[in-house]
């Protein structure tokens, strides 16, 4: 797609050859493509518009494309007046450090040949950064989870009288986290080596709380147990699937290239609990799997951040709600975290 932007920047100059005078333009045609490129060409009068059918638009594009791989991405802005780009010319395009050099050749003039030198102008990343613009992608999640004890909280009751209902630990690398975001991250404020950009998502995960001990998660009358299991397991884990809706604001910062080299954002989510099972597999590889709501809260929120160092982006997200209901289940917090691409 950038290779094709590239060819149409280099087609907008290429008209601008043969209809732009140094005054401001009159008219214009701007033609708009499936694909968000877009090409504009200007004219000083209606008559230069409708002139376009003298000129052969796709071979001159067509005859670029073979230079174009070895001129880095951008606008290239053509100046020179007189000349017509007519049928059947031949333009070669080559990159020097002052920007870039243009044959024009006529193949009904085999000894004619004009020489353009003009100035690459970079606009890849700095078109991505301007104000007001939108970059949107699909987003993938990967981590781990554990588990926080809340901060000054007292133990549920059950918790207190029956040793089924304190929480089992965690295994640190059977306990991940998986999430896929549909992200948007309009850009709020640029500068010339940082911007401010605001980054919100609609967003599925999936939190596993993997257990070290052979218990099975059970919805008691009153509060979730951990009862234990008669036979050694294979694995015995707690899942949760919720809908989520992170903001967060985002500063990045740039090299004198334009490229990205760091950015950091610190902002929140609200998310609902769609799903929750426990499932276990026995030692003789049998498996079983129940659905419950276990006692959950079914609302989740609470803070998230992003870390991005080159192309490396890393995420950590905490509930500030208890995962369990008051007095059902121990008074613990979800803490995630791991890397986005």
């Amino acid at each position: 797609m950038n290779g094709f932007r590239r060819i149409a920047a280099v087609g907008i100059g290429l008209v601008c050859i043969a209809m732009a005078a140094q005054a401001n333009p009159a008219d214009s045609l701007v033609i708009r493509f499936a694909n968000k490129t877009r090409m504009v060409i200007y004219a000083p009068d209606k008559a230069g518009i409708q002139a376009l059918s003298n000129y052969d638009l796709n071979k001159i594009v067509r005859e670029m494309s073979m230079q174009l791989d070895s001129v880095p991405g951008g606008k290239t802005a053509i100046s020179r007046d007189g000349d017509n780009y007519l049928r059947d010319t031949v333009l070669v395009m080559t990159k020097n450090k002052d920007g870039v050099r243009i044959v024009v050749k006529s193949s009904s003039d085999s000894t004619h040949s004009d020489t353009v030198q003009v100035k690459q102008e970079y606009k890849r990343e700095s078109k991505r950064r301007s104000i007001g613009s939108w970059s949107r992608s699909i987003d993938f999640q990967i981590g781990f989870n554990t588990w926080l004890n809340s901060p000054n909280a007292p133990l549920c009751v059950a918790c207190q009288t029956d040793p089924t209902a304190n929480r089992p630990d965690l295994s640190p690398l059977g306990s991940r986290y998986f999430a896929v975001a549909f992200s948007q991250r309009p850009t709020l404020i640029n500068g010339k080596r940082a911007k401010l950009s605001l980054y919100f998502a609609a967003e599925a995960s999936w939190n596993n709380f993997m257990f070290q001990e052979d218990v099975r998660v059970e919805k008691g009358i009153n509060y979730t147990q951990f009862v234990p299991f008669p036979e050694p397991l294979r694995r015995s884990k707690l899942t949760t699937f919720a809908a989520q809706l992170p903001v967060v604001p985002r500063v990045s910062f740039y090299n004198a290239a334009g490229r990205r080299v760091f950015h950091i954002g610190v902002g929140g989510f609200i998310g609902y609990r769609l799903d929750s099972y426990s499932k276990i597999r026995r030692a003789d590889g049998g498996r079983d799997r129940r659905h419950s709501n276990f006692y959950l809260n079914d609302l989740r929120y609470g803070l998230v951040m992003h870390l991005g160092i080159l192309r490396t982006n890393l995420f950590a997200k905490y509930d500030l709600n208890p995962i369990f209901q008051t007095q059902r289940g121990p008074d613990v917090r979800a803490l995630s975290f791991g890397i986005t691409f």
